[in-house]
């Protein structure tokens, strides 16, 4: 009958009644199947895994396997098998090839002999020998097992020649499996994600399964670039950029917007046609803001030399752009030509080569 139960019969359950629903609350690959790997977690908590760990004994060709608990999944009909290895375990390494390095295998095995015919019905962790070769490949992964660790082996490897250079030889393929629901610790992870909703912890940055890809989680904000609209508050002397070097950039984050701006103008920038000290610049934002703020950052005009520099307020007299006002006589002490809002002739007649560089912080509207 293919509904299954646990701990319901009052005769007895079978071995696939136990694997197939005692792990339903792991890390699900379908309907019914559970993801294989080592349960993930570390006595003082500073490691992901510590489960099936493998240490090398120096000058030798062994080393030991540390305590954990596994799941290895079989076939959705199958059904997944636990397995905890209680202390530790020694395993030994064949010699090196006279000719060529190969690379070994260390793998947590499942045997059962109503399946596989093997005699045998056990878990083990054993080594899988890879084939000595000028570039030697890593062996295959047996059926119904999980791999731990490849191992390196050169040349003339063995325990007279002072064994396997541990530090280098090693190389961690454990994946970890955890319950249902719960942040699954990865590194180099491939595998799609089971469900949307499902969360991942890759090297400290935590994914979201979206339902076709991993996504940063929350998304992390990313610098933009903007070209402001160059108007003026009165509508009239509109300026233009013409060939104008004009570099903007923005991010938000939630509500927060942060921006940077650098302007040069060039040669062919139109600073608009009869303008007056009432024609105010206006460049708009690159999101719309929250409210009206009388400051929301500060930049530094320059036209052209080191004394000829002054500051001037951010102003958002418009939730969709920005004036400058001015608030700072010149470096030099010199006084401006005009002062208030920043417009084609304040503080001074604006032209070719003249700078403004700035920055602000406001609230965005969303």
């Amino acid at each position: 009958m293919p509904v299954r139960s646990g701990w319901l019969s009052p005769d007895s359950q079978s071995r696939e009644d136990t694997r197939l629903v005692s792990l339903g609350a792991l890390t699900p690959t379908s309907p019914i199947a559970t993801r294989s790997g080592i349960l993930p977690g570390s006595p003082d908590g500073q490691f992901r895994i510590t489960g099936f760990t493998l240490t090398g004994t120096a000058s030798s060709m062994t080393a030991s396997v540390s305590p954990g608990r596994a799941v290895v999944q079989s076939t959705d009909s199958r059904g997944a098998y636990p397995v905890a290895l209680t202390e530790y375990l020694n395993v030994t390494f064949a010699d090196g090839d006279a000719l060529y390095g190969r690379i070994d295998l260390l793998v947590l095995r499942i045997y059962d002999d109503v399946y596989d015919g093997s005699g045998r019905s056990e878990a083990v962790v054993e080594i899988v020998r890879g084939t000595p070769a000028a570039t030697p490949a890593i062996p295959a992964t047996p059926d119904l097992a999980i791999p731990l660790y490849q191992i390196s082996v050169p040349k003339n490897t063995s325990a007279g020649t002072g064994g396997i250079t541990w530090s280098t030889a090693l190389t961690g393929v454990r994946n970890a499996t955890v319950g249902l629901g719960g942040i699954l610790p990865v590194t180099t992870d491939t595998a799609s994600g089971a469900y949307p909703g499902q969360y991942r912890d890759v090297g400290g940055q935590l994914q979201r399964w979206n339902g076709t890809a991993w996504a940063d989680y929350p998304v992390l904000p990313t610098w933009q670039s903007w070209t402001p609209a160059w108007t003026t508050n009165s509508g009239s002397a509109t300026p233009s950029f013409g060939n104008a070097s004009v570099s903007c950039r923005y991010v938000k984050s939630g509500t927060t917007v942060h921006l940077n701006f650098q302007i040069t103008f060039g040669s062919t920038t139109g600073f608009g046609t009869g303008p007056t000290t009432n024609d105010n610049w206006r460049f708009s934002l690159p999101v719309a803001a929250a409210a009206t703020r009388l400051g929301i950052g500060f930049a530094e005009m320059s036209a052209n030399t080191a004394g000829n520099r002054a500051m001037a307020r951010l102003s958002l007299t418009t939730t969709g752009a920005f004036e400058l006002v001015m608030s700072s006589a010149q470096a030099n002490a010199t006084a401006v030509t005009n002062t208030g809002g920043v417009d084609s002739l304040s503080p001074w007649t604006w032209a070719s080569g003249h700078t403004i560089i700035g920055t602000a912080t406001y609230e965005a509207a969303a």
